[in-house]
């Protein structure tokens, strides 16, 4: 079984969702400290021609607190309405704005569940039917840190693969994954552009720019565009 573990991030560029179409089972890593300025509650979308961040509003967020403990704020609507606003005029928002507005109107207030729901709900879109579950209901020993605790996540699975991200590369060493006779592999994306309203393309937006000017069987090209080290 070849998986994958990644903390949650709010609609990410295309190399995570590389990442989930290429493992048999996909870890949302939610029992992790929350990372303050980091991808989880926030991304990148095009406003103006421009790359722009949104933010994903949080209650009581701190490095302190897991993941699973922080709950979602109250600026899903104006989110939202910033979506659309920046993309009423792209092709496919016709399609692909239902599905945001179902993921940012949902009740769930846990963080992880959140944007868990939103992973699940845009790979159906995508046609990926990698199985996702959370890792904290794994049971692991949550005393190892780092590398030792991915790779007590994989044995418990009975991973024979595991892929990261091509960041990883300075995390984790392939020696001690082939020790435990588990196979470890990164995934670079291709550089991959498209055509984005008139102006010049701005790479590494979130999904969310890569759905609304795509169909979908250009988004499921572009799922395979990648190199595996």
């Amino acid at each position: 079984m070849t998986i994958a573990i990644m903390q949650p991030y709010l609609f990410p560029y295309i190399g995570y969702w590389q990442l989930i179409n290429a493992v048999d089972t996909f870890v949302i890593y939610d029992d992790v400290n929350y990372i303050n300025k980091g991808y989880i509650n926030r991304n990148s979308i095009l406003i103006n021609g421009k790359s722009q961040q949104i933010t994903l509003e949080l209650i009581g967020a701190s490095q302190n607190k897991l993941i699973n403990e922080i709950e979602v704020g109250n600026n899903s609507q104006k989110l939202l309405k910033t979506i659309e606003m920046s993309y009423k005029k792209a092709p496919f928002f016709e399609i692909v704005f239902p599905i945001i507005s179902d993921i940012l109107n949902q009740k769930e207030k846990n963080l992880a569940k959140f944007i868990g729901y939103s992973l699940e709900k845009i790979s159906t879109y995508l046609e990926i039917d990698t199985k996702f579950i959370y890792s904290s209901d794994i049971k692991k020993d949550n005393t190892l840190k780092a590398q030792n605790k991915i790779l007590d996540i994989c044995k418990r699975l009975n991973a024979s693969t595991y892929i990261n991200a091509i960041g990883g590369q300075k995390l984790y060493c392939k020696a001690q994954f082939q020790e435990q006779n588990i196979e470890l592999y990164f995934l670079k994306t291709d550089i991959m552009e498209y055509k984005q309203f008139k102006n010049d393309f701005i790479p590494y937006l979130s999904i969310v720019d890569v759905l609304m000017f795509n169909r979908i069987d250009e988004a499921k090209i572009m799922l395979s565009q990648f190199t595996k080290i």
